[in-house]
C-alpha cells in the first residue's frame, strides 16, 4: 500500500485547567482536560477519513490539530512524510497552511460580515501572494465559484454573506478552502447547519471535487448516515480515544464497539407505517468528564455489557480484531 498522505501518532492534546487561590494553598495538584488523549490513525490519498463521535469526544480539537490551530501536548503529525509539529518559524506553517485547509461548521460565523463575496476569497490569494494582478485574481475567484455551482459568478461576488442562503454560504466556504488548491482539507461538520434537503448536495459537490482535484478530506461528524454515505474510513471517538476503526462499510454494517452500536442505534430511520416504533439505544447514562477519566475501560460506567474486575480496572487496547477493523474493547467478539 502506498504511503498515507497523513498519519497521526499517539496524538495528545491536555488543557490545563487554572485553580483558585485556595486550591493553590492546598498544594492540590493541576488538572488538565484531557481532550484528545492517544488518538493514531492513517489517511491515504483522495481518502475521506471520518472522526465520528458526541459533541465533546476530541474530534474537533483532533482537526484543529492537524491544522495547526493547536499545538499538541505530546505525539507526532505527518503530511506527506513532513514532520508537521516541527514547524516552528511562520515562512513555514505559512507553507504548510496552503497545503492544508479547512472548512468550517459555520459558514456565516467562518467569514467576515463585512467582505463581499469577491473579498472573501481574494483573501487566501493576497495572504499567499498568488495573483500578480487584479485581473488574475478575480480569474481564480470566478473559477472556484464556477467549481462550487455558484453561478453565474458575476451575480455574486459582490454580495455580503448575509445575502446568501445556507447552502450558498457553505458552497462559498467550500471554494475558498479550494482556491489555494491544497492536497488535504479537514472539513469539520460541513453539513450541520445545514437543511436536511441540500445536505446531499453539498457532500455529492465535495465528492465530486475530490474526484475532480485529487483532494483528500478529514470528515468530521457526529453523524454516522452521512458518514456512511461520505466516507471510505470510519473512525469512533470517545472521551479523546478512538475505539473502533475500519472501512466505513464494515464499521456501519458489522460494529463490535458497544459505543458504535448505541450509535448506529440512535440513527433515526423512516418507517411511515410505523409511526409509533420507539427504538430502545443500548447505553446509559452520561459522558463522564475529560478531566475525571474513568479507570479501565472509558466507556464502561455507560456501558450494558460492562464486566467488573476487568472493564473497570485495565484498559482495553486498540486491536485489530478482523482485517483493517481495529477495537478498543475487551469483550470484542463475546458480545
Amino acid at each position: 500500500m502506498a504511503e498515507p498522505i497523513l498519519k497521526v501518532v499517539n496524538l495528545k492534546k491536555y488543557f490545563p485547567i487554572r485553580r483558585g487561590l485556595l486550591a493553590s494553598l492546598r498544594g492540590e495538584s493541576e488538572k488538565y482536560v484531557r481532550a484528545v488523549d492517544g488518538v493514531s490513525f492513517e489517511v491515504h490519498k483522495q481518502e475521506v477519513f471520518a472522526l465520528v463521535g458526541e459533541s465533546g469526544c476530541g474530534k474537533t480539537t483532533t482537526g484543529k490539530l492537524v491544522m495547526k490551530l493547536l499545538e499538541p501536548t505530546e505525539g507526532k503529525i505527518y503530511l506527506e512524510g513532513q514532520d508537521v509539529t516541527e514547524l516552528k518559524t511562520k515562512e513555514e506553517i505559512k507553507a504548510y497552511r496552503r497545503k492544508v485547509q479547512m472548512i468550517f461548521q459555520d459558514p456565516f460565523s467562518s467569514m467576515n460580515p463585512r467582505f463581499r463575496i469577491y473579498d472573501v476569497l481574494e483573501e487566501p490569494l493576497l495572504i499567499h501572494g498568488i495573483g500578480e494582478t487584479r485581473a488574475e485574481r478575480e480569474e481564480l475567484i470566478y473559477k472556484a465559484l464556477e467549481m462550487v455551482k455558484i453561478v453565474p459568478p458575476e451575480d455574486y461576488v459582490h454580495r455580503f454573506p448575509h445575502m446568501l442562503s445556507g447552502g450558498q454560504r457553505q458552497r462559498v466556504a467550500i471554494a475558498r478552502a479550494l482556491i489555494l488548491n491544497p492536497t488535504f482539507i479537514v472539513a469539520d461538520e460541513p453539513v450541520s447547519m445545514l437543511d436536511v434537503s441540500i445536505r446531499a448536495e453539498i457532500l455529492e459537490l465535495m465528492k465530486e471535487l475530490k474526484e475532480k482535484m485529487g483532494v483528500t478530506y478529514l470528515y468530521i461528524t457526529h453523524d454516522l448516515s452521512t458518514a456512511r454515505y461520505f466516507a471510505d474510513w470510519i473512525a469512533v471517538m470517545y472521551l479523546g480515544r478512538i475505539v473502533e476503526m475500519g472501512p466505513a462499510k464494515e464499521v456501519i454494517d458489522n460494529p463490535l464497539h458497544p459505543y458504535t452500536r448505541a450509535l448506529l442505534a440512535a440513527v433515526p430511520e423512516p418507517i411511515p407505517e410505523r409511526k409509533d416504533i420507539i427504538k430502545e439505544v443500548p447505553i446509559k447514562g452520561e459522558v463522564p468528564s475529560a478531566v475525571n477519566i474513568p479507570p479501565g475501560c472509558r466507556f464502561h460506567p455507560r456501558c450494558l455489557y460492562f464486566k467488573k474486575g476487568l472493564c473497570d480496572v485495565e484498559h482495553p487496547k486498540l486491536v485489530e480484531h478482523e482485517h483493517n477493523h481495529w477495537v478498543e474493547c475487551h469483550l470484542v467478539g463475546k458480545i
